[in-house]
C-alpha cells in the first residue's frame, strides 16, 4: 500500500470571506443540533441510563450542549470484557485494512472541518482559529499515525546468522483505556485512540465530562469510516467510577491519559497494582501538567518575545499544558518587557468564542473559581499589573488575562499549574540563572528562549530540561510530525504523540527464530 507522503493539514484562513461564511454557516447548524441525548455505546449496543449529566456552553454558561449517559463501574466491566473479546479478531487484520479506515475517517473528518470545529466553539469555548487548529491536528493523527503504521509492519531490521532465518515483528498489546482531556477535546482524544486502533488494539474511550458531545461526535465518525463494532467502545461517566474501573480491571492492558498531573499520577499508581486473574504489567501512557517558562534575554527582539509570550500565555485563555505561565527575563531588560507586554496584553478583548474574540471563557466554574484563587495569592506574592478579574458573569466563565511581576520563582503562582490565564513574570541575574528557574519546577514539558545570541542558543539546547524547547518562538502549537510532544519529570511519560516513536507504545516486539539448512 503506497501513500503520497504525509503532508500537514493547513489551516483555514479566516481573513477570507468564503471561510467566515462556512464557519459562520457551521455554527449555526450546530446551534440548531443542540441539546441532544447521546448514548453509551458498547459493543454496538446503545445504553441509556437512568441518570444523566450535561455538556454546557462555558461562553453561555445555561446553554446545554448535549444530554449524556451518567455511565457506571458495571458498564466499564462490560465494555472491557467487549472490547477484550474484540481485540480477537481485529488484532488479526491486515495494517492495510485498518489504514484504509483511517484514511477514510480523516477524509469525512476533512469535509467536516468546520462542523467539527463549530462543535468546539460551543463545547469548550475556543475561538474559530483554535478550535480549526485543532480540527488540523486531528487530521493530521489519522494520516501520520496510518503511515508509520504501514512503516512498523514491516518489522525492525535483525542481524544475520548462519543457520537461522531470524526476524522481529511488532505486534498489538490488547484492549485498553483511554482517557483524554477537555482542552484538546478531539486532537488529543482521536491521537491517542487512533494511536492505539491503527496498531490494531482495542479501546473503551472515557472522554472528559466537559467535552463529552465531541467525543460521541469522534465515535459517529469513526463508525461511518468502517470501524467494527467492539473495536472502540464508548462511555461517559465520572472519573472516580468509570474511569478507575477502567484502569484497575484486570483485563486492560494499556491505558492513555492526557490531563493533570494529579489525576495522572492517581492513574499510574492504580495502574502499577497487579489485580487478581492480571496477566501482565499495565503499560501507561501519560501526558500531564506544565509550569512552562519563556526566557527573554538581554539580547533578545523584545517586540517578538512579547508577542510570543502573550499568544502563549493567553491563547485559549491559558488552557493548554504548553502554555507559558512564567516569563523569565534578564533584568537588564526586564522593565521595558514588561511595559510593552502589559500593553500588548491589554489590547485582547474578552467574549463569547461564537464571536470569535480572542479571549473567550475558560471551561467551568470551577476552573473559573480555581483560578480567582491563584489570583488572590498572587496578589500577596507578585505585583498585580492587569486583568485579575473575573468579567461578563451574568453570561459564562471569563476572567481577565491577568499578569504579576516580581514574582519569586518559588512563589506557588511560579510553581503550581493554574491552567488559565494567569502569567508571573520573574527578574532572572543573566542567562545562567534565567535557565536554572527555569529549570527549577517538577514540570519539563515546553519551553521558549528568545535571544539572537547563538551560543545561548546552543546553551539553552543542552540545558533547559523540557521536552519541547522552542527558540524564538511561542512554546504552544505543536504541530504532528515536526514538533513530536512530551515532556519530562511530572509532566509525563514523554510519549512523544505526533512523533515516529510514539505507536511503539501500542505495540509489543516479538523476535522470531526459524532453524534453516
Amino acid at each position: 500500500m503506497k501513500l503520497p507522503r504525509f503532508k500537514n493539514e493547513p489551516f483555514t484562513d479566516f481573513s477570507k470571506p468564503e471561510n467566515r461564511k462556512k464557519m459562520e454557516k457551521a455554527l449555526a447548524k450546530v446551534e440548531s443540533e443542540l441539546g441532544k441525548e447521546y448514548d453509551i455505546i458498547i459493543g454496538g449496543e446503545r445504553i441509556k441510563t437512568n441518570e444523566k449529566f450535561y455538556s454546557y456552553n462555558p461562553s453561555k454558561k445555561d446553554q446545554i450542549v448535549g444530554i449524556l449517559q451518567k455511565g457506571n463501574a458495571e458498564l466499564a466491566n462490560k465494555a472491557i470484557e467487549v472490547a477484550n473479546e474484540a481485540f480477537k479478531e481485529w488484532s488479526m487484520t491486515k495494517p492495510e485494512y485498518r489504514a484504509k479506515i483511517m484514511l477514510k475517517a480523516a477524509q469525512l473528518l476533512r469535509k467536516r472541518k468546520f462542523k467539527f470545529a463549530a462543535w468546539q466553539v460551543f463545547e469548550v469555548g475556543k475561538n474559530w482559529a483554535e478550535a480549526d487548529a485543532d480540527v488540523a491536528e486531528a487530521i493530521d493523527y489519522l494520516e501520520y499515525y496510518t503511515r508509520w503504521m504501514l512503516h512498523y509492519a514491516k518489522g525492525a531490521p535483525v542481524v544475520k546468522y548462519p543457520g537461522e532465518k531470524n526476524e522481529m515483528v511488532y505486534i498489538p498489546l490488547g484492549a485498553g483505556a483511554v482517557i483524554p482531556p477537555w482542552n484538546f477535546p478531539l486532537a488529543i482524544l482521536l491521537g491517542m485512540t487512533v494511536g492505539a486502533l491503527v496498531t490494531g488494539n482495542t479501546v473503551v474511550l472515557k472522554p472528559s465530562s466537559d467535552s463529552p458531545v465531541i467525543g460521541a461526535k469522534f465515535y459517529e465518525l469513526m463508525k461511518e469510516a468502517g470501524l467494527p463494532d467492539g473495536v472502540l467502545n464508548f462511555i461517559t461517566g465520572p472519573g472516580s467510577s468509570v474511569g478507575d474501573t477502567l484502569v484497575a480491571h484486570p483485563k486492560t492492558r494499556f491505558v492513555a491519559f492526557t490531563g493533570s498531573k494529579e489525576v495522572g499520577i492517581h492513574i499510574y499508581e492504580l495502574a502499577s497494582k497487579v489485580q487478581p486473574g492480571q496477566k501482565w504489567l499495565k503499560r501507561v501512557i501519560a501526558e500531564m501538567g506544565g509550569k512552562d517558562a519563556i526566557i527573554v534575554d538581554n539580547e533578545a527582539d523584545l517586540d517578538a518575545a512579547v508577542k510570543g509570550v502573550v499568544v502563549s500565555a493567553f491563547g485559549y485563555q491559558g488552557q493548554k499544558c504548553s502554555a507559558c505561565s512564567r516569563a523569565i527575563v534578564v533584568e537588564s531588560v526586564y522593565d521595558k518587557f514588561v511595559e510593552k507586554l502589559v500593553a500588548e496584553t491589554e489590547k485582547l478583548e474578552i467574549g463569547p468564542a461564537k464571536e470569535n474574540y480572542p479571549v473567550g471563557p475558560v471551561i467551568n466554574a470551577g476552573a473559573q473559581q480555581k483560578i480567582l484563587s491563584y489570583i488572590e495569592i498572587g496578589k500577596s506574592e507578585g505585583k498585580l499589573l492587569t486583568g485579575g478579574e473575573a468579567v461578563r458573569q451574568d453570561e459564562g466563565y471569563y476572567i481577565k488575562p491577568t499578569i504579576f511581576a516580581d514574582v519569586d520563582p518559588h512563589a506557588r503562582i511560579a510553581q503550581e499549574e493554574i491552567f488559565g490565564p494567569v502569567l508571573a513574570v520573574i527578574k532572572a541575574k543573566d542567562f545562567d540563572h534565567a535557565i536554572e528557574i527555569a529549570n527549577d519546577t517538577e514540570y519539563g514539558l515546553t519551553g521558549s528562549v528568545y535571544t539572537k545570541n547563538r551560543k545561548k542558543i546552543e546553551k539553552a539546547k543542552k540545558l533547559f530540561h523540557v521536552g519541547n524547547l522552542y527558540i524564538n518562538r511561542k512554546c504552544t502549537g505543536a504541530i504532528v510530525g515536526v514538533h513530536p510532544f512530551g515532556g519530562f519529570n511530572m509532566s509525563g511519560t514523554d510519549s512523544k504523540a505526533g512523533g515516529p516513536d510514539y505507536l511503539l507504545l501500542f505495540l509489543q516486539g516479538k523476535a522470531i527464530s526459524e532453524k534453516i539448512k
